[in-house]
């Protein structure tokens, strides 16, 4: 194994200071905030809303929580009993919008007396101090007509008196995914309007997925463009809160939108880890194994911007809300709106085990069945491969599906060990082989392979088919999913369109001294294309208007860097994933100490 140079923490800069704790948050909000009779705490779902409630107390300010002002439980459950399903893992996408969460407000439920000004605290936050109106024109009553007017003035977007939109000081606590989700495992946090602590991580999952974090995106991406946001708090360690301004925010955003990036990789545990990733990524030896990283995923990952030293961590998905068109670029933003649509990451069995046989839904059953607009069409880039190295990829010819499906079920039940051999191709795998694997083709990584997948970002839609007679890491059998399965799998894809169309399919696009350029993928049935290049010399890219995402998949290290020094440049590390926002256009990668080789994938258009 080579010495590790994998950077687990990339940042981009910004200036200014992050302030730190709880006191100095409150301290600085005090002074900025100080005549303002209404403050604006709204926060992301996953946040200790106790701890946001304890600190602000501290202002002698009343607290108005809007949990206690949304719908009762069981009416938002019936509410998202549609898109929550009553299926384990798959739900479908919601389309709520966050007010339905609220009932009508009423002047009792708000009183705010004059000597004593508000803070409101929770999800939606922004949306309940709108309705504040009612209780403000009230207070009108011992006003004359030029102090009604300068309050206007100063809180209200809209001149139009019955219809204004308050500007009230805002700061918003946003929450990074990955740490929502080790709160779901551990139990702490509330769903929005729901209490769920005692459901299993996985429908706790669920819920964030197919429902919480839709309305929570749309709702903050209308306060992001508002620009009603003044200050940004990060939650995700509980002991060391940190607050920054939103021109600081913004600026982090913004630089991050025009120069190359990387988000910040998370690592998990799987039945089937492996022991790679330890080394390369250099992560804590004492953990079983590593199995996942999500090296990038913006939906799923998070962004460090850093100042004075402090790294100030948010979701990766903002900059996607905030630059969708610098970049994605024009027309991948066309087609996909504000929704990155390329996702990297790692699979680690060296060392470990196969992964579950399994099959993705066609974009057809993924749209009826869950909402999705897209789905999750895949590769698999082997970054390195044990001599034993195979991948299950595509079904035998002239197999009886019928048993099969029989087979599977019968295995499901635990009556018999199915046997994956006898109806899908395994084929050996080695080093730099990449394997295509469009939506409704079996497939399976088998065990010492260290996987680049490659694919579209839909990235829970995996219908399990075996998994090896093995549990979880919890101790009980995964979800299998073989009644979903049987009618996305699809038949014709045997041993002679595997051999012609998905296994290894290389082709030389330009080759000069020092350079060789291939097209690796994917199936044209899929819309991300991808690129190796091999170079001992500097190659020059182009992102032609859209979105690059590349991995340092050979060589210790490389520079990007800009033929007009549009950025500083950029540096990379072997197994590094990073991104190349579409309005960058030209860029060079050149090689540092030796013989690179680098993996891009862009949307076709």
């Amino acid at each position: 194994m080579r010495k590790s140079n994998y950077d687990k923490q990339p940042s981009t800069h910004i200036e200014g200071k992050v302030i730190r704790g709880w006191d100095s948050i409150v301290e600085t909000l005090s002074a900025a905030w100080a005549d303002e009779p209404v403050w604006v705490v709204d926060l992301y779902s996953g946040t200790y809303e106790e701890d946001f409630i304890e600190a602000f107390s501290k202002t002698g300010r009343q607290i108005i929580d809007t949990r206690s002002l949304m719908r009762p439980e069981q009416e938002l459950r019936q509410l998202t009993e549609r898109f929550m399903t009553d299926d384990v893992l798959f739900g479908y996408m919601s389309n709520i919008r966050l007010e339905e969460y609220f009932g009508p407000i009423h002047n009792s439920q708000l009183t705010i007396h004059n000597d004593r000004p508000c803070i409101v605290i929770g999800s939606g936050a922004a949306f309940v101090a709108q309705k504040l109106h009612d209780l403000t024109i009230s207070r009108f009553d011992n006003l004359t007509i030029s102090q009604i007017d300068k309050f206007k003035k100063s809180h209200f977007h809209d001149s139009t008196f019955s219809s204004f939109h308050f500007t009230f000081p805002t700061v918003y606590a946003d929450m990074a995914r990955w740490e929502i989700q080790q709160r779901f495992r551990r139990h702490e946090v509330k769903a929005l309007g729901i209490d769920n602590r005692d459901d299993s991580p996985s429908v706790q999952y669920k819920r964030g997925y197919f429902n919480d974090w839709n309305i929570l995106d749309r709702y903050k991406d209308e306060l992001m463009q508002s620009g009603s946001i003044q200050f940004w708090i990060d939650s995700n360690r509980r002991d060391e809160p940190k607050m920054i301004t939103d021109g600081q925010m913004r600026q982090g955003l913004e630089r991050t939108s025009q120069k190359p990036f990387r988000v910040v990789p998370f690592f998990d545990p799987a039945p089937w880890g492996g022991q790679w990733m330890k080394e390369v990524c250099d992560l804590p030896r004492e953990e079983v194994n590593y199995g996942w990283c999500f090296d990038c995923v913006p939906e799923e990952n998070s962004l460090y911007l850093e100042g004075d030293g402090t790294l100030f961590e948010l979701p990766s998905q903002d900059v996607v809300l905030a630059h969708a068109h610098q970049l994605l670029g024009e027309q991948v933003w066309h087609r996909f709106g504000k929704s990155f649509p390329i996702r990297f990451d790692f699979l680690d069995t060296i060392g470990g085990g196969n992964l579950s046989l399994q099959v993705h839904p066609t974009n057809e059953f993924a749209y009826k069945e869950f909402g999705l607009p897209y789905t999750q069409d895949e590769s698999y880039y082997l970054l390195d491969a044990g001599e034993d190295a195979v991948v299950y990829l595509g079904l035998k010819e002239g197999i009886d599906k019928v048993q099969m499906i029989e087979d599977l079920r019968a295995a499901q039940r635990g009556e018999i060990l199915f046997d994956a051999e006898k109806y899908v191709n395994k084929l050996p795998a080695k080093k730099h082989d990449h394997y295509l694997i469009p939506a409704g083709t079996i497939h399976c990584s088998g065990a010492n392979s260290m996987v680049l997948e490659i694919s579209s970002t839909p990235s829970i839609f995996t219908f399990k088919l075996w998994d090896w007679a093995r549990l979880g890491l919890d101790g009980k059998p995964r979800p299998i999913n073989v009644e979903r399965g049987k009618h996305v799998i699809q038949w014709n894809r045997t041993t002679p369109f595997v051999k012609r169309e998905i296994a290894n399919h290389f082709e030389v696009l330009h080759e000069e001294p020092g350079i060789k350029e291939e097209r690796t993928g994917l199936h044209p049935n899929e819309f991300i294309e991808t690129r190796r290049h091999t170079f001992s010399r500097p190659v020059e890219h182009d992102t032609k208007g859209g979105v690059n995402v590349l991995n340092l998949v050979d060589g210790e290290a490389a520079v990007v860097e800009s033929p007009s020094g549009a950025f500083a440049p950029f540096e990379v590390h072997y197994a590094e994933t990073f991104i190349i926002p579409a309005c960058v256009g030209r860029y060079v990668i050149k090689p540092l100490g030796g013989e690179c080789m680098t993996i891009k994938a862009s949307v076709r258009v």
